[in-house]
């Protein structure tokens, strides 16, 4: 690695400044449908084509393709008719939405809710509360109310989240040898207020970053209670490092939870305090490399 008189900071700061115009051109062409009409067409097309196809002007789906292509989601051939578009490999797999691995949903899900929250990421930093009030005019002490306010929006929160699941979920559960728990609780819905039924295992999946640490606590207690003796509660969650230096993934999921929720982003040492808490010991902790870890207690 080069040293510190190597590194461009202006150009690094353009970068970063531009972060959100390249999110922007990402979640417009998923929500235009790009990347599917070009999927379905079987061939590359002309701008012209794919603006017809989809209902938009030519100069501004031009100038769209050409952002895509800078971005490596588009690839384009010039032939002697002109520029012709076509998908690459990792718009193919992520970006339409038939593909088993889409992450359309997550798309249209941070274009149109997560979006609108960061607007009011500074209110946030000042307030120390989550900006659904601001955003959409619902009330902030009920963050999955105001996440679940219409049928459409709790579908589209939940499509999201099954989506990302498919691309990391393989690995969480990979993490550790699960095959002597027989009876297996995906844990989910309005936990706070129903009871919860005995099981050996209760998979708790990106719910704690939710809360804060008293919630968690409560929540943990009510799992540890209704768990059968030798079984274990598995979380699965981006971890921080100890000394919360990274992963900027993570980091920005936390500012996330500043704007959207009550909770927070933690290390493996904070979520292992929060088990041992609830009554929860033999502890394991397994990072993944991907987008989530997984934190396993026994009961």
């Amino acid at each position: 690695m080069g040293s510190t008189e190597d590194l461009d900071y202006p150009q690094i700061i353009v970068q970063y400044s531009n972060g959100f115009l390249i999110s922007k051109v990402l979640f417009t062409a998923c929500e235009l449908g790009v990347f599917d009409l070009l999927l379905e067409s079987g061939k590359p097309l002309s701008s012209d084509a794919i603006a017809a196809g989809l209902g938009a002007s030519t100069m501004g789906m031009r100038r769209l393709l050409d952002a895509c292509v800078g971005l490596k989601l588009l690839a384009v051939d010039m032939t002697q008719e002109g520029a012709l578009y076509r998908n690459t490999e990792i718009s193919n797999v992520y970006l339409t939405k038939s593909s088993p691995k889409s992450q359309y949903h997550i798309m249209m899900y941070y274009s149109n809710t997560v979006y609108l929250c960061w607007q009011y990421l500074a209110d946030a930093v000042r307030e120390g509360r989550n900006q659904y009030e601001r955003a959409f005019g619902v009330s902030s002490k009920d963050p999955f109310g105001a996440m679940y306010r219409s049928d459409e929006e709790m579908l589209k929160f939940m499509a999201g989240q099954n989506s990302v699941w498919s691309i990391c979920g393989r690995d969480v559960l990979a993490a550790f040898d699960l095959s002597p728990f027989r009876q297996i609780y995906d844990l989910g819905g309005d936990f706070f207020n129903d009871s919860i039924p005995e099981a050996e295992l209760y998979i708790l999946s990106k719910i704690l970053h939710d809360w804060d640490d008293e919630k968690c606590k409560q929540l943990l207690a009510k799992v540890y209670k209704a768990c059968k003796p030798g079984g274990g509660v598995l979380l699965v969650e981006s971890l921080l490092n100890e000394d919360k230096s990274g992963p900027v993934e993570t980091q920005l999921y936390s500012m996330n939870m500043l704007v959207q929720t009550e909770g927070k982003g933690r290390t493996a040492a904070e979520y292992s305090k929060l088990l041992e808490a609830a009554g929860f010991g033999v502890i394991q902790v397994k990072r993944t490399g991907k987008l989530y870890d997984a934190v396993l207690g026994r009961k």
